[in-house]
């Protein structure tokens, strides 16, 4: 790690501001060329630690950047993760207050209900299936408390400033109808997704690392290190197969997963 204890501590406290007062930080890429990926944990986990001291309960996890074309662009190998917390729910048709958020993008994604403590190494997407209770649709609210393009070098975030702004996320709408895991091919549940009436993206869900399953894996192996596991009840966010949409005060989003029902939320 690059990065002295203070400097984790200190980046964790800027983006909880950040966050309190809806203003923007510069890349934490620009003030730390030489910061990690251990860093870039390091600095999230610092954060959420703050927010839990707050009050706030952990109830499950994100993954991001599952797609190829998004970890291609990123010159990248793996997806990121980041954390969800109780205060990030929103229920289906509700409204999601705007004043809360600076710049808020939503996504579609299919999101894992645990029954199961399920805990790496060696976890599988089987595994993954045995675990899960239901799979239902989801929004997934993106947010950034870091600038997406700096000012004066005009540099774009790095994949550090992601992880470190809790991978971008800020809230989720579960909907839909509940799916056992082994009713389908998850591969195949796709998702029309509207702004306003207005068709913007459509995807599979095959667009998660071929199967959304492999995602969670994914994430079990990766906090295992670490002593964590996805426990039972937790919800996950496998990730997103369309492309972010960009949302105002006043946007409605609705994304049609077919027989499996609809998720909609209205950005008040």
């Amino acid at each position: 790690m690059a990065l002295s204890n203070d400097d984790i501590l200190t980046s964790a406290n800027r983006l909880h501001q950040a966050e309190k007062t809806r203003m923007q930080i510069r890349q934490l890429s620009q003030d730390f060329p030489g910061i990690t990926i251990d860093d870039a944990y390091a600095i999230q986990k610092a954060w959420v630690d703050l927010k839990l001291a707050e009050g706030r309960i952990v109830k499950g996890h994100k993954i991001g950047l599952t797609s190829k074309a998004m970890q291609s662009a990123l010159n990248i190998d793996e997806p990121d993760s980041g954390v969800l917390l109780d205060d990030m729910f929103f229920a289906d048709g509700g409204l999601v207050p705007t004043d809360r958020f600076i710049a808020t993008r939503v996504e579609a994604e299919l999101a894992f209900i645990m029954s199961k403590r399920l805990t790496g190494p060696n976890c599988t997407m089987f595994d993954v299936l045995n675990a899960t209770d239901f799979v239902v649709p989801a929004l997934e609210i993106l947010d950034t408390r870091i600038e997406r393009v700096d000012p004066r070098t005009k540099a774009t975030r790095k994949l550090f400033d992601t992880i470190a702004d809790n991978a971008a996320n800020a809230g989720i709408v579960l909907g839909g109808r509940p799916i056992r895991p082994l009713e389908t091919d998850l591969r195949w549940i796709g998702a029309l997704c509207f702004k306003n009436g207005q068709l913007e993206e459509t995807g599979l869900a095959a667009g998660v690392l071929n199967h959304p399953a492999t995602a969670v894996a994914w994430l079990a192996n990766k906090i295992a290190p670490f002593g964590l596991a996805l426990e039972p009840g937790q919800v996950v966010l496998a990730g997103s197969f369309i492309r972010p949409i960009e949302t105002r005060k006043g946007d409605t989003i609705q994304a049609d997963y077919g027989a499996y029902g609809s998720v909609s939320c209205y950005f008040a």
